[in-house]
């Protein structure tokens, strides 16, 4: 069973979703220290050929706490501002109509965890390119809770019988693959190849949030798209 544990981020882009597709279980790691200056709580969208922040309020953010010891703040004004933001942005773009309606739904979801809602987010992005992942809450899992880094993904991978355990590029100096093969556990890392897409007639932007891919992509394209990476 091939594995996956990355942190919630708030409509994060596609290398993200790519991980998402590559295994059979994706688990949400909520249980750990929260980041400010991380993705959990904003992306970015391209407005009129220059990136624009999206944001999620939090209340109190705070790096003494978790991720799932955190509440979105429910402002119905700051919604609004953010969906006519991302209307603005992309109501020219040829799958603003199918790609819309679910912004909206995620963005006026009530949920004030902001594990949960980030675990319906995602949940809901992957039903709409319609990858069969299975997502499950590390917060949820009888691990042993008390380990770090290596330690802590084994522990996930043991409780789960994973034996393929794929994580982002940019874990390669964290990780060490004999250490896992000694565990039973393949490692890999996944890059995303190059990967563009015509963006209106404006020079290419990578790596904005996947609201910015599905807007411009059909569903076929965007699944070719998923599959443009390469493990190592």
């Amino acid at each position: 069973m091939k594995l996956a544990i990355m942190q919630p981020y708030y409509f994060p882009y596609l290398g993200y979703f790519q991980l998402m597709a590559a295994v059979d279980t994706f688990v949400i790691l909520d249980d750990v220290q929260f980041i400010k200056g991380g993705w959990i709580h904003r992306n970015t969208i391209l407005l009129e050929g220059k990136t624009k922040p999206i944001l999620m309020p939090v209340e109190h953010m705070s790096q003494l706490r978790l991720i799932n010891e955190h509440d979105r703040v429910l402002d119905s004004k700051q919604r609004h501002s953010q969906l006519r933001l991302i209307r603005h942005a992309y109501q020219r773009a040829p799958h603003f109509d199918d790609v819309m309606p679910m912004v909206e739904r995620i963005m006026k979801d009530e949920e004030r965890n902001v594990a949960a809602y980030l675990g319906s987010l995602l949940s809901e992005v992957r039903d709409y390119v319609g990858l069969d992942t299975s997502i499950v809450y590390s917060s949820e899992l009888t691990n042993d809770k008390n380990t770090k880094c290596e330690h802590l993904v084994l522990s996930i991978c043991e409780h789960l019988d994973a034996d393929h355990y794929i994580n982002a590029i940019g874990g390669t100096a964290l990780y060490d693959k004999a250490m896992f093969a000694e565990a039973g556990v393949v490692l890999d890392f996944i890059k995303m190849d190059p990967v563009t897409y015509r963006q209106f007639n404006e020079p290419f932007t990578p790596n904005l949030s996947i609201i910015d891919v599905l807007m411009f992509n059909s569903k076929p394209k965007v699944r070719e798209l998923l599959n443009a990476y390469t493990l190592t």
